[in-house]
């Protein structure tokens, strides 16, 4: 059963994404769909969650290797980014800690508790780091997932028209706004749009984790005590 719900859920996935390139219509991006075609088809079949969990820790444990890979377009494009470094070190420090501040009050806002404080603050980084900064803090990791998957989602599906609103044309601009707003699915997106907007997106995603690591315990502190 394990192996039936990990091959299903990569041929789930690849078929949201023919689906998507189909019609390209921006709700049915393949995140967004493929998620709600898992949940409908273990609730019909009434899978256990941990059982499906067995079979897709696989691709659970991919994302950190798949992650680091988004350095390789970094490493060949690393003279855009020296051009425009002072820019986008500030927009993704700066957006690091609106990202953590906002997350924490709108916790606060609706009274969900420590726990559920704690794992929505680090909701803007990859799923990896993520995770890992959850855990430190006391919060739980498998929540926190959930909570950058909707943060990936929201960002992926507002992101580009927010893009168009505000009329951002540079790809430096459209590259660090996508990465920092959806993380990994906004990366891809942004690689959708040009090679330059996704190869500064997905600088954007790993700086902006190694500034949550580095902010989030000294926050955490004054935020969620």
């Amino acid at each position: 059963m394990a192996l039936l719900c990990f091959l299903g859920t990569i041929l789930v996935f690849l078929l949201s994404q023919r689906v998507y390139r189909r019609w390209r219509f921006v709700l049915l991006q393949p995140m967004l769909t493929s998620f709600l075609a898992v949940v409908i088809i273990l609730l019909l079949t009434h899978i256990p969650y941990n059982t499906y969990m067995k079979g897709s820790q696989y691709l659970t444990d991919a994302l950190q290797p798949a992650t680091v890979a988004f350095a390789i377009p970094f490493y060949r494009n690393f003279a855009l980014f020296r051009r425009h470094v002072k820019n986008i070190l500030l927009s993704i420090a700066s957006g690091s800690l609106i990202a953590i501040i906002t997350s924490v009050e709108l916790a606060r806002w609706f009274d969900l508790g420590g726990t559920i404080a704690h794992s929505i603050a680090p909701r803007s980084v990859t799923t990896p780091i993520a995770m890992e900064i959850s855990q430190n803090i006391g919060g739980v990791p498998v929540l926190t997932a959930t909570f950058v998957l909707m943060t990936g989602i929201i960002g992926i599906l507002v992101g580009p028209q927010l893009i168009r609103w505000l009329g951002i044309r540079s790809p430096i601009g459209q590259g660090t706004l996508m990465g920092m707003g959806a993380h990994g699915i906004g990366t891809a997106r942004a690689f959708e749009e040009s090679h330059e907007a996704g190869t500064i997106a997905s600088l954007s995603m790993i700086l902006a984790g190694c500034m949550t690591v580095v902010l989030m315990p000294l926050l955490s502190h004054v935020l969620l005590h």
